[in-house]
């Protein structure tokens, strides 16, 4: 009897300490908080990145600086995002946010905004965190798709696929999020346009070595370090693209083609595209042609293995030969 009275407390307190530490998981960003009840990929595509939820810390309070000031620590051809919003144009480096991945800003007008970027696809998009009628902050999950970034979103703690802007796990599972209108730019150009921007600043007290790429040569070499559920060998895989989505029909404009011609035009689905190359901006840029002139695209911007695929069935611009 006091055998088995020592084996019922000792299993007591297992029970006891499994439900604790379940507890102290979620609370110090544990990578399994989010109901996958519901969800529009399959579970076993959400893989873990390596880095818990939050292990790669998103920039809550941005500081920014001048540009005599970014330009101390910033080199010319350094490429990162530009934004030309509520009144102020701003620049967050890709050797900042290789460290952060997510940036949640509020531009001096009250706007809230949503920087992204995932090292792994060289993804840098834009969105209005707007969820539900109220703007939410987002952090990093630890979790990759298609070895593209998972945010999660700190209200409902549901996944976010990065390249499609849509919850994939979790309550918000099918909402999407706007993107916003930003440039992929260097620097130098960015600060020859906008002698009064304001650049983001490295983190105050942290540890990490900006101006140092964690991820070596992975931008140079081949092949991608998580799997992919489609893979389409119409382009290199770590080739740039500009992906549009008209009406459920997607296609992607390689960013090489357009630089080295200069001005792409095209038919898509019933839309008149224009993508162009601005030297002076060192960006490209896509617009769609309107009765009354043209309107700028927000297009996805990512390496062509995660925008192909995300989307399966997508069509590719090509040069006629």
């Amino acid at each position: 009897m006091w055998r088995w009275t020592s084996l019922i407390v000792v299993i007591i307190g297992l029970l006891i300490g499994w439900q604790y530490w379940q507890r102290d998981e979620a609370e110090r960003g544990g990578n399994d908080v989010t109901d996958t009840t519901k969800h529009s990929i399959p579970l076993e595509e959400n893989v873990d990145g390596g880095p818990p939820r939050d292990g790669i810390p998103s920039i809550d309070d941005p500081e920014f600086v001048a540009i005599s000031e970014a330009s101390g620590q910033l080199a010319d051809d350094k490429p990162g995002i530009a934004i030309e919003l509520g009144g102020v144009a701003r620049f967050y480096p890709y050797e900042i946010l290789v460290w952060h991945e997510i940036v949640n800003d509020t531009l001096p007008d009250g706007q809230r905004i949503l920087v992204t970027y995932c090292p792994l696809c060289r993804s840098g998009i834009v969105f209005d965190p707007l969820v539900d009628g109220e703007r939410v902050e987002f952090g990093t999950s630890g979790k990759l798709w298609n070895s593209n970034l998972l945010l999660y979103d700190r209200t409902t703690e549901s996944l976010w696929s990065q390249v499609l802007g849509e919850a994939v796990v979790g309550p918000q599972t099918g909402t999407k999020l706007t993107i916003l209108p930003s440039d992929i730019s260097s620097f130098g150009a960015w600060q020859q346009a906008h002698p009064a921007g304001q650049v983001l600043a490295r983190p105050a007290n942290s540890n990490r070595t900006y101006g140092r790429d964690p991820y070596g040569d992975y931008a140079t070499t081949t092949g991608t370090y998580f799997p992919l559920s489609n893979r389409d060998d119409r382009l290199g895989e770590k080739a740039l693209v500009y992906g549009v989505e008209f009406d459920g029909q997607t296609k992607a404009y390689p960013d090489d083609l357009i630089r080295r011609v200069g001005t792409v035009h095209d038919t898509f689905n019933g839309r008149e595209i224009t993508a162009q190359y601005d030297a002076g901006a060192d960006t490209v840029r896509l617009f769609v042609n309107t009765d009354g002139g043209r309107e700028r695209l927000n297009p996805f911007v990512t390496y062509w293995f995660a925008w192909a695929a995300a989307h399966p069935e997508t069509a590719l611009y090509e040069e006629a030969r």
